[in-house]
């Protein structure tokens, strides 16, 4: 009896005050976790693109099915994986063009670019999966800050919500202009420079996400942060015990 009700006091503290590693889960099981065996597959197990990419695409699957069916709504970060992927796989039929090859791969960004600016413009901004983890970084305070501003309730909420939702614009935009410098490239640069340009363009794009969105939504929202859980009479630097 006591073992249970120890087991149940820690499991109301760690949805009260959940760890880093909560946090950071659903980001870990719906792109981590799907990225990770994608090229386990291929480059530890030897299986083809079109192999490994389908079997990759089992827990974005899963968990896009169990939150439509349990939860009644839909898994965005899930379904936008499962997506790429299943756009990938149509895509492993188009062979034979290099310069089609090399095209193919933003195809790939601009669906994932459009999937998080589909995301903003229907009030669920997809990148805050991975944002509010970096910013709340397991802080009782700034945890309860953070459910405060976003649920309307603190004075800067508008504000607060505003910055979130630039936040995933910069990097859908990003993301689309990644594509669009792909597919030009591929048809005006020599296939050979192209093989490791597309790669410059890629993290190109993660730099301007990481600069421009940083400077944009995450510096304002940490000090939104930080200030609301002042304001609420808790030090921000209190940290979670997991």
């Amino acid at each position: 009896m006591t073992n249970n009700t120890g087991a149940q006091g820690r499991t109301e503290r760690q949805k009260q005050s959940p760890s880093v590693l909560d946090n950071f889960m659903p980001l870990i099981l719906d792109v981590g976790v799907p990225l990770g065996s994608y090229y386990l597959f291929k480059d530890a197990f030897g299986m083809s693109t079109f192999t490994a990419l389908a079997w990759s695409s089992v827990v974005p699957a899963v968990r896009t099915v169990w939150g439509l069916v349990k939860e009644r709504k839909a898994n965005g970060l899930a379904g936008l994986i499962l997506a790429v992927n299943l756009v990938s796989l149509l895509l492993t039929f188009v062979s034979g063009d290099p310069r089609l090859m090399l095209a193919k791969d933003g195809v790939v960004s601009s669906t994932v670019g459009i999937g998080i600016l589909l995301s903003v413009r229907l009030g669920r901004p997809m990148m805050t999966a991975g944002l509010k983890p970096f910013l709340v970084k397991g802080d009782a305070a700034k945890e309860a800050a953070w459910s405060r501003l976003t649920s309307g309730v603190a004075a800067r909420s508008a504000e607060f919500l505003r910055k979130e939702r630039a936040y995933s614009v910069v990097w859908g935009l990003a993301l689309l202009a990644e594509c669009a410098a792909r597919i030009v490239g591929a048809y005006t640069i020599p296939v050979d420079t192209m093989v490791w340009l597309g790669t410059v363009f890629v993290l190109g794009a993660i730099g301007i996400g990481m600069v421009v969105g940083g400077g944009l939504a995450i510096e304002p929202m940490e000090k939104m942060l930080a200030a609301e859980a002042e304001q609420a009479g808790q030090p921000a630097g209190m940290a979670v015990v997991a």
